[in-house]
């Protein structure tokens, strides 16, 4: 009886462990991991963008005879296959709406055109006894998201439409390729991704020069007073901020939010000790010795710890009087006309000289007024490449308006969310991709609700922003593609993410089996006793064969 109550006992225990036991040791040691979109996520790994862009083409009178007139197609649309890395990253699709309209008068002008949707454009065709244009210009390119384009009676008269539209094509393509994205922008935009040709110098300059799309930047102005014993210095920095940058930083408001401070630093200087140049009385930096400038400088401007928005430096540096006239020089040893230089991804300086205040008998220090109106001129074409803003040559023929006070144009900054949209989309995908390529390959990192709900969140933005920008609607596809970069980085950097807050499983085995081996053994051998005892008894109860 003792012996079964024995066998009973190790029973009973083997059975708790093994049914109770095991699958609480299980539970509670398992990983936990949310569901990811897997699925969609490899999908958007292998995206290609199709960008679609709406020009229409109005044609003035006198352009086109009557009967060219009821020829006119109501749409016609262009593919055009722009090839990154060797791979068909951007197709790019461009809708072409061509009307006609005999109430254009002949004295049109920019400030009377309707206004368009962002990411599309107006091309208004006149004939070429206008007055509009000078005589030298074929092609007018306003502030706002229109164009002019003069046509020669040469090349409508006795030419049908096919041949009329076939021969203002060139001339529309190069219209698009001023106004609209281009392949040097998809190029630029995508410069952390893939390979650029080394042949494609001015892409590698631009895409290098001009800081990576952010949520937000901070703009610091500084002014720099080597020598507060020679001058006192003047700047209305807040008046100069609310008439010249503020204006450009409202416009662009869609791409980003930004934040403005400045300070004044005495005692500053550049590092560099500049070179006199005998000849001309003059002392003078060289292309060569600019980057030694920043280094010494950017120590003394501190930084907002609390903020990760990149920070855009501009410095307005005042020359001592045993230093003056200070005067930049570039590659060829010729005085550069603003007397400033910018590093990329940096800022810009400015060497600003005031040695007509001194005279013989001048007592110091001296009372000096900035003026600001010619600071802030450079300050703001600095800032307009290191956002981004690009500014390429037009072709011959072209006259591009000025960008006016709010210092950029519609049509730039169309250009710059274009190119914005597409780098946001290209740095969400690539986040999401390696994040879940990541936890796929390391199988015990956790992944809570929370990342789960970001991951989600994310690829609903990317497709979201996809669908936006294939349509045409730049405005929203640049919102949700800021939401996608906002919620990719989240998840990707979130702290429970750390591969070191959890063990291996064979770390998990190691710590366990000391623990539960000495414990388990006791019963391992009492079941093993009781098979073996059963074994005997069924033997024994076998007939014996004679």
């Amino acid at each position: 009886l003792q012996s079964v109550r024995g066998q009973l006992a190790a029973l009973s225990i083997a059975a708790v462990v093994i049914i109770v036991g095991v699958p609480l040791w299980w539970r509670t040691t398992e990983t936990y991991r949310a569901w990811l979109p897997v699925s969609q996520i490899k999908e958007l790994a292998k995206l290609q963008l199709h960008l679609s862009a709406d020009v229409e083409v109005v044609f003035a009178r006198g352009t086109v005879t009557p009967e060219q007139q009821k020829k006119v197609p109501l749409t016609q649309t262009q593919n055009m296959e722009h090839r990154v890395d060797g791979d068909s990253f951007n197709a790019i699709l461009t809708p072409m709406r061509l009307s006609n309209s005999a109430s254009v008068e002949a004295d049109l002008s920019l400030h009377t055109l309707s206004e368009s949707p962002s990411g599309s454009l107006v091309v208004y065709v006149i004939p070429e006894s206008s007055s509009l244009l000078p005589q030298n210009v074929d092609v007018y390119i306003g502030q706002r998201r229109t164009a002019l384009l003069r046509i020669g009676s040469q090349m409508r008269v006795g030419k049908t439409l096919e041949q009329l539209l076939a021969h203002m094509e060139p001339r529309i393509k190069q219209v698009l390729h001023v106004m609209s994205f281009s392949h040097t922008d998809i190029t630029a935009a995508l410069s952390n991704r893939v390979r650029i040709s080394p042949g494609n110098k001015e892409s590698i300059a631009d895409s290098m020069r001009a800081f990576k799309s952010s949520p937000g930047y901070e703009i610091t102005f500084s002014l720099l007073n080597p020598d507060p014993k020679s001058h006192r210095l003047h700047w209305d920095i807040e008046g100069a901020v609310e008439t010249y940058i503020q204006p450009l930083l409202t416009k662009l408001s869609p791409v980003a939010n930004f934040s403005i401070d400045s300070q004044t630093l005495y005692y500053a200087m550049l590092g560099v000790n500049p070179r006199f140049d005998s000849s001309r009385s003059t002392y003078t930096l060289n292309a060569d010795s600019l980057a030694h400038v920043i280094n010494p400088v950017e120590a003394r401007l501190g930084s907002n710890a609390a903020s990760s928005n990149p920070v855009l430096n501009f410095l307005l540096y005042i020359p001592d009087a045993h230093h003056s006239p200070l005067y930049i020089h570039d590659h060829k040893k010729q005085q550069v006309p603003t007397n400033a230089f910018h590093s990329p991804r940096w800022g810009g300086i400015m060497v600003y000289n005031v040695n007509e205040f001194y005279e013989v008998d001048t007592v110091f220090p001296v009372d000096i007024n900035i003026d600001m109106a010619k600071v802030m001129g450079v300050f703001l074409a600095q800032l307009r490449l290191l956002l981004g803003v690009q500014s390429s040559t037009p072709p011959p023929g072209f006259l591009v308006a000025p960008c006016g006070n709010a210092g950029l144009a519609d049509w730039e900054l169309d250009r710059l969310m274009w190119s914005r949209s597409v780098e946001n989309i290209a740095t969400a995908t690539t986040t999401i991709t390696s994040l879940a390529q990541l936890l796929d390959q390391i199988g015990n990192i956790v992944i809570n609700d929370n990342i789960a709900q970001q991951v989600s969140s994310a690829v609903t933005s990317l497709q979201l922003a996809v669908s936006e920008l294939e349509a045409g609607n730049l405005g929203f596809a640049l919102q949700y593609s800021k939401e996608a970069i906002l919620s990719s980085e989240r998840a990707f950097f979130d702290p429970s993410l750390l591969h070191l807050l959890y063990f291996p499983d064979d770390q998990k085995f190691a710590i366990y089996i000391p623990l539960f081996l000495p414990m388990c053994v006791p019963i391992l051998l009492s079941l093993l006793k009781i098979v073996s005892e059963a074994r005997q008894k069924h033997r024994e109860k076998k007939p014996k064969k004679d």
